[in-house]
């Protein structure tokens, strides 16, 4: 017999701050931001849900929709350079294995960053917050991550934030692909663990570092 996780722990999201970027609970006072983000340069969302600037409102409902439902704590990404809401990014897939109430594995994901904010240390920040949060004060034994297994751009950026590849499991989960409404994508699956948490913190620290002196460097 299959055996069903109980899943009883309710996902929040704190405000979480670091020196490149703030992430805040996803709400409506983000959407002319991110509308405006969305619409930079589309080149690099072939596979990721990224709504168009008309469709931000409704994005943010129905992702609010799913937090409700515990199983979604959404994060608007705030640039503290500028100020602006720059991307979106969530908690996901709670799973309380060996007891009720007790966090056992959460994923990272509906990710996404307009085309200015990518390559400048937000997404390993916003990654170092998310992972820190949830190894350090859930105590989750693994955090994953998964993206559509043609997305090379992606598995890049998730490789960079030194998650492990653990492999491709086909027909997985909805395909975001244009054209491919209705139908199933081959997810590749990422993952860190609790054991590995503490190098690759250390990794993600020294990224965030560099790219907030390259930051300060421009600024001067």
């Amino acid at each position: 017999m299959r055996h069903t996780p109980a899943v009883t722990f309710i996902l929040t999201g704190p405000v979480l701050e670091g020196s490149l970027v703030r992430l805040e609970p996803l709400g409506q006072r983000h959407a002319a931001d991110l509308a405006v983000a969305a619409e930079e340069d589309r080149g690099s969302y072939a596979y990721t849900w990224v709504p168009r600037a008309e469709e931000v409102g409704d994005y943010i409902a129905a992702q609010l929709d799913r937090a409700a439902t515990g199983r979604l704590a959404p994060y608007a990404q705030i640039s503290l350079a500028t100020g602006r809401a720059v991307g979106a990014t969530s908690y996901w897939e709670p799973r309380c294995w060996l007891s009720d109430g007790r966090l056992d594995a959460v994923e990272v994901g509906f990710t996404w960053l307009a085309r200015s904010a990518q390559g400048t240390g937000v997404n390993a920040e916003a990654k170092l917050l998310l992972f820190r949060h949830a190894f350090e004060e859930w105590d989750v034994s693994r955090v994953d991550l998964k993206t559509d297994a043609r997305n090379s751009r992606s598995r890049a950026a998730i490789e960079s934030v030194g998650a492990r590849f653990e492999g491709v499991l086909r027909n997985w989960s909805r395909s975001w692909a244009p054209g491919e409404e209705g139908l199933l994508r081959d997810s590749a699956i990422y993952s860190i663990t609790a054991q590995e948490w503490p190098e690759r913190r250390s990794l993600l620290r020294a990224r965030v570092h560099k790219a907030a002196r390259a930051a300060a460097g421009t600024a001067g």
